[in-house]
This record gives C-alpha cells, structure tokens and sequence, in this order.
C-alpha cells in the first residue's frame, strides 16, 4: 500500500491520470491525497470531479479557494470572472450531484498514522495541528448542512484578517476559510496579506510564508499544501507545498508519503492564475 499527495489540479484531468498510471495507482490498495482546488482554470473541471468520484474510498481530496468558489458561483452569491472554466460543471446534467459531492469534502485532512496534515493554503501561527482540525470541521458542518447558502452568501470578503477565539458566526467561518484556502503570507501574529502571489521574495513589510512565523503551533507534524504556484515544489521537514503550477503548462507533482519520493508529469494545459 502506498499513499500518494498530488498538488493542485485545477481541471486537469488528463495529467492526473497520466500521473496515476507512472505511479501504478492501485485504487484497491493505495490512496491518493489531493490538496485542493481540484477545478477551474484548467478544461476539464466536470471530468476531473468525476474522475474522482469514481476512486471512490481510494481519494482523500480537500477544498481550495476554487472548489468554494464553484460552489459560490452556482448558488448565484457571485459572478464568473474571467479564465473561470466551470461552465462544464453548471451546465452538467449531474451537476447537482456534483455540488452535493463537493460540499461533502473536508476543509483538512489529518492521518496521525502516517504523520502528515493536509491544508489547501496555510495554518494560522496560533493554531495546533488539533485546533486546526476542530476549526475546519466547523466549517464542514455548515458545507454539509440544510442550508450551505447561509454560510456561501456571505463567504467572501478579507475581513476578519486574523483569528479570535471570540469570533462568532460568519466572521468566524470566514477567517477559518481565508486561512485554509486563500493565506500565503501573514504577520508573526497572524495578521493575513492577500494580494502578494508571486514568490517569498519582495514581501509586503511585517509578513512571511504563514510557515516560517516563529513557534508556530502546527510545527510539530508535516503540513502539506499546495495554492503557491509560484512558490513551486518546496520539500522541507515540517512543510511540503505540492502546487508545480499545471496549469500554467508546467508540471502535475506527486510525493509518496511513506519515502517522499517525488513523481512529476508534464502538463500541456496552460493558463493563468
């Protein structure tokens, strides 16, 4: 048995199964983890989703900022900007299963047997890999509840810019969201940046990769992401961002988590960020 991590998809179904074959995936026998934005930018959104229904119990996949945005999308709470690919989706005749599918995800995955954590962007400095965990299935219950409107409605915005153990409501799902899915840089106390994309170089003045703030709590276990594709492939003991850019024409990256043997494909479906 082996278990597979792979970066972000972005509706490149094509290379992923490319990659999965190079591997010699055995869905009976290994895994496969994906971190995050599994659609959108890339032609083949609907396919992929299916794709990796169709792996059944074998895929352990997260929500990234684009998976939330499809569900925002279709429930009307925004419009598609431009380079948006979902149409593939809204327009599916499974779409409802589809959605019903994707709000069924987690936000983080935690495997203490194998020692790694799974987020789609980052961890706040003040949360322990277990605080993460509780944070982000509060998020899960609302996706998965009677009435994820309530909670994709007001979704969108950059404020709260840090975490509060008295933030209620939706100041409080909006954070937790902002922290897994959008958050590349923050300050030493946790204070979230935005707008810088490119890599850690020329950073707004206070802030840095949410992994190098000093004594963060989740440092203790290795945290795998991906959203960072200018970033690219980073391999250090306590971090392993995944996201190789395939979209951009660049590379789809696989690493075994029992080795940290790393795998690559060339993608040819470019677009951007």
């Amino acid at each position: 048995m082996a278990t597979y991590a792979i970066g972000d998809l972005q509706g490149c179904c094509d290379p992923l199964k490319r990659l999965l074959d190079q591997v010699k995936f055995d869905p009976p026998r290994d895994k496969v983890w994906l971190v995050g934005d599994l659609v959108n930018r890339g032609p083949q959104s609907a396919e992929t989703l299916r794709f990796i229904i169709k792996l059944g119990d074998a895929a352990i996949p997260i929500l990234g900022n684009h998976d939330l945005h499809l569900l925002v999308a279709a429930s009307g709470y925004t419009k598609q900007y431009p380079g948006d690919t979902l149409k593939d989706v809204l327009d599916a005749p499974d779409r409802d299963e589809l959605l019903h599918w994707l709000r069924q995800q987690k936000m983080m995955h935690v495997d203490r047997t194998l020692g790694y954590a799974m987020v789609h962007a980052g961890l706040l400095p003040q949360w322990s890999i277990d605080k993460a965990a509780a944070l982000a299935r509060e998020v899960e219950t609302v996706l998965r509840g009677d009435d994820p409107d309530a909670f994709l409605r007001p979704l969108y915005g950059n404020k709260p810019s840090a975490w509060r153990e008295d933030l209620t409501g939706d100041d409080r799902l909006r954070v937790i969201v902002n922290a897994m899915t959008r958050m590349r840089l923050c300050t030493a106390e946790g204070n979230m940046e935005f707008t810088h994309k490119l890599a850690p170089a020329n950073m707004p003045a206070g802030y840095m990769p949410w992994y190098d703030v000093p004594g963060r709590a989740s440092a203790d276990m290795p945290v795998l992401f991906g959203h960072w594709a200018s970033l690219g492939v980073l391999l250090r003991p306590d971090v392993i961002g995944l996201d190789s850019g395939c979209v951009w024409g660049r590379k789809l990256t696989a690493m075994r988590l029992e080795d940290r043997r790393v795998f690559e494909c060339a993608c040819e479906q470019a677009d951007s960020d």
